[in-house]
């Protein structure tokens, strides 16, 4: 699987380059790119990817600043002109500084320090089932047994292959908890099993008949995610 990747940055050049660089490494699928700070986070507090090609100064909030706000740890390659903030990548443990402009060797080198995140993998392997507490007890649900999340406000509904669960919860608290290899935020009200998926139609996908809605930006990633031939 290749790995998910988001640009964030200001130059449109420089976004053009990245761009290229990953489609000719054969090896990211870049799924977004943004030009600001302001415009990546809501996608990004939604959407769990592995890696962030993130520039430093840009209008508005600077790269560090998103990073500061993100519920998680993506894999981060700095893009900045200026090697000043060599200390700050260090204290975020960032992966690689690109200094711009950068030769496609030079990319590629940066790829190769991309960690393989084994512990990552084998932490996923472990989350096969999850509990959910509800009418004061704690339940096992295993992830295959999951067809979908569903919201209602304060709460959501884990709908199975054989029954419905409501639990106290909400979905953006859910989707930094679950599996992100085997669940999908599709909407703000839903969370989905990527293997139940049986069709998908414009703003629209199914499961065991059930429609649900998906978003433009959501649905670049669960494409991205699927196996087409």
């Amino acid at each position: 699987m290749k790995t998910t990747a988001v640009i964030v940055e200001d130059l449109s050049i420089a976004a053009e380059v990245l761009q290229k660089y990953c489609q000719k490494s054969g090896k990211i699928n870049v799924i977004e790119s943004f030009s600001s700070v302001e415009d990546a986070l809501p996608f990004l507090s939604e959407n769990i990817v592995d890696l962030l090609f993130l520039d430093v100064e840009m209008p508005g909030a600077n790269g560090f600043d998103l990073l500061d706000k993100l519920s998680y740890s993506p894999q981060v390659i700095l893009t900045t002109s200026k090697t000043e903030y060599a200390y700050n990548a260090f204290e975020y443990s960032v992966t690689d500084f690109l200094k711009k402009p950068f030769t496609y060797q030079r990319f590629m080198d940066s790829l190769g320090k991309l960690k393989e995140d084994i512990s990552r993998k084998d932490e996923a392997e472990e989350m096969s089932h999850i509990y959910i507490k509800s009418d004061g007890k704690l339940i096992r649900l295993e992830n295959d047994d999951i067809l979908y999340i569903e919201s209602m406000g304060d709460y959501v509904k884990f709908i199975t292959n054989e029954k419905k669960i409501i639990t106290h919860n909400t979905i953006k608290n859910l989707t930094a908890k679950i599996n992100p290899s085997v669940f999908c935020k599709v909407h703000r009200s839903y969370i989905i099993n990527m293997n139940k998926i049986s069709d998908i139609r414009e703003n629209m996908l199914y499961i065991k008949g059930t429609q649900i809605p998906i978003s433009k930006a959501n649905r670049t990633m669960v494409m991205s995610r699927l196996k087409i031939i």
